[in-house]
């Protein structure tokens, strides 16, 4: 994690006080959205570290579990609180930020510099099976909630698919785990923190983010309503890129010293731990704090998440890409973040 990124903190905590003082709500969400930055990637960073020193089986359940902690955190707050629209638009936003946006730029970068960028086309078929699990999880609510106009029918179907998302999920960990990666021999985390040292900033940023987290989701509407934006727009766009922007660099960096595998675990673990771990996750909570949400998705965040999956897929199909390709990808991106931007609906 770069040393320029802790100076960042202080924002988190100018956020705190902001809130406390009763400061605009626009600037102590920014604020917030700054100071979150670090912390997830505080948490990445120690995970990282932690995953390095008590080997790949246990280091493997902790990224699982901390890959998205930020998010998680963000969207528990969220969901608390009712804003169904903005946890929904989030797991709609973090799934194509990875896969349009981060690949897009990792892509660009590392074809412009290296020209064509090969990477395993085992792992890549592998992760384009999972992504059309989920969506097609995601999709089924949506039909059948056409069908069957029945609230209580709705959420029983939701909390059924949300349990097989989640064996889904135990089965490609389980394969992961047995299954040597190319990425690994690539990584670029170093082991220079001890175990308690890992445990310890993983506990404070942790803490931290459920902190600061809390005061940007407290600001959500009355910076929705001052500046007209919508909940779906910050799910989709705006949380997503606060709460990735660290491990984003980590991915386009990679591409750029021509670690395409890495990239890939990098934007791939992301894309598939939120549908298949956070989503699952989210249902299972929301019905624990009373808040039941099901996997009812806007129409046109599911023809986006059908659309980002599709061409992502394509491209992973012969192995190897360009930064023609990394330029498509986020051309889908910039359509998509206008198309959320410009839609009216405030639900």
């Amino acid at each position: 994690m770069a040393r320029w990124l802790y100076a960042l903190i202080v924002f988190g905590v100018l956020a705190v006080v902001g809130e406390a003082l009763g400061a605009p709500p626009v600037l102590v969400f920014a604020a917030a959205c700054i100071g979150l930055i670090p912390l997830a990637g505080l948490i990445g960073h120690a995970t990282g570290q932690l995953a390095t020193r008590v080997g790949p089986h246990w280091g493997g359940l902790l990224n699982a579990t901390f890959g998205n902690a930020a998010e998680l955190i963000i969207t528990i707050l969220a969901l608390h609180q009712g804003l169904f629209t903005l946890v929904k638009a989030s797991i709609t936003g973090s799934i194509i930020g990875n896969t349009l946006l981060v690949l897009g730029m990792a892509l660009l970068v590392g074809g412009l510099r290296h020209g064509i960028l090969t990477f395993d086309l085992r792992q890549a078929g592998l992760t384009s099976a999972l992504m059309i699990l989920a969506v097609a999880s995601l999709f089924l609510p949506a039909v059948f909630s056409t069908l069957v106009p029945d609230p209580f029918r709705l959420e029983e179907l939701s909390v059924v698919v949300a349990i097989v998302l989640l064996m889904s999920y135990a089965a490609y960990l389980t394969f992961l785990l047995r299954t040597p990666s190319q990425s690994s021999k690539e990584s670029l985390e170093k082991a220079d923190w001890s175990v308690k040292r890992g445990l310890l900033a993983l506990a404070a940023a942790t803490v931290g983010t459920a902190i600061v987290s809390d005061v940007l989701v407290n600001a959500v509407t009355p910076v929705t309503s001052q500046l007209g934006w919508t909940e779906l727009f910050l799910g989709v766009i705006v949380i997503p890129i606060v709460g990735n922007a660290a491990e984003n660099w980590a991915a386009v960096r990679a591409a750029a010293r021509n670690h395409v595998d890495l990239t890939l675990a990098i934007t791939s673990g992301s894309s598939t731990q939120i549908p298949l771990f956070v989503t699952p996750v989210l249902i299972l909570v929301s019905l624990a704090i009373a808040q039941p949400m099901t996997l009812v998705f806007q129409p046109l965040e599911l023809l986006v998440l059908g659309l980002s999956t599709a061409i992502s897929a394509y491209i992973a199909l012969d192995g190897e890409s360009n930064w023609l390709e990394g330029v498509l990808l986020l051309a889908l991106y910039l359509m998509t973040a206008t198309v959320f931007f410009l839609d009216p609906v405030a639900v």
